[in-house]
């Protein structure tokens, strides 16, 4: 499948990959920063922003998406950092292409199995009536017991397209399927991928567990780890300018290999 890809800047090829619910202008801080020595590339994943519908979400479809799109974009290899879902969709890509990889950052998730709530969550979106009167209000009230959070509320409901015919940018029926996949993991069981990675985790989240290190030491034997202070889940967007500090340094050196 190809991929909505929003690009800003040239030089070596960066790829930014949004997580659950989320949409490639999430990054879109992130990407003004680095373009004045990047090519950036920010993809919107599969059922996500404008990207095609289509069943299906298990990591080793979400990578391939993304291995496929950026060979159409002659964007390989890349610098790669995926958030969340778009994380595990990342590492799924270094352990089965690794040459399309050329450097990898995890942002505040493991190879491991989660269970978040996400399905509650996508039942409470499916349980808004589309109707042509709808209000963000009303759509805030459906969700309101099920997510709790304004800010998450809010963030939900940017995929929302209220007007004459409300509907969701998104594929939520797709996604709502896929939720088991989505909170799971499948090791590829390929061998380690060796190159330079980086997993940057949130200083107020519990996604990245000391447990998990030996997992991910297995799987990325050049790792390295950093907590990035006042951050949660969403790092990039809670502490947007200690997260920059982070890629910037990761990316510094960065450049296609001849």
């Amino acid at each position: 499948m190809i991929l909505n890809a929003i690009q800003a800047g040239e030089g070596p090829p960066v790829v930014l990959l949004h997580g659950l619910f989320g949409a490639a202008r999430n990054w879109g801080t992130m990407q003004r920063a680095l373009a004045p020595r990047f090519r950036v590339i920010a993809l919107d994943m599969r059922n996500h922003g404008a990207s095609p519908h289509e069943a299906g979400m298990r990591y080793a479809e979400l990578a391939e998406d993304v291995l496929e799109t950026l060979g159409k974009l002659d964007a390989l290899p890349a610098a790669v950092v995926g958030h969340s879902m778009g994380g595990k969709a990342a590492m799924v890509l270094a352990l089965t292409h690794p040459s399309a990889v050329g450097r990898l950052l995890v942002s505040d998730i493991a190879p491991v199995v989660y269970q978040h709530g996400n399905k509650g969550v996508a039942a409470a979106m499916r349980a808004i009536p589309l109707a042509p009167s709808l209000t963000r209000a009303q759509a805030d009230d459906v969700v309101q017991t099920a997510v709790p959070d304004p800010a998450v509320r809010a963030f939900l409901l940017s995929n929302l397209v209220f007007g004459a015919t409300s509907h969701w940018r998104i594929g939520l029926d797709e996604i709502a399927a896929a939720i088991p996949d989505l909170e799971g993991w499948e090791d590829p069981g390929r061998p380690p991928y060796t190159g330079l990675t980086l997993f940057a985790t949130g200083g107020n989240s519990d996604y990245v567990l000391p447990e998990h290190r030996p997992a991910i030491r297995g799987m990325f034997p050049a790792v390295r780890f950093v907590g990035i202070k006042n951050a949660g889940h969403w790092v990039h967007a809670d502490n947007p300018t200690g997260f920059l500090s982070v890629l910037e340094a990761f990316l510094h050196d960065w450049n296609t290999p001849a």
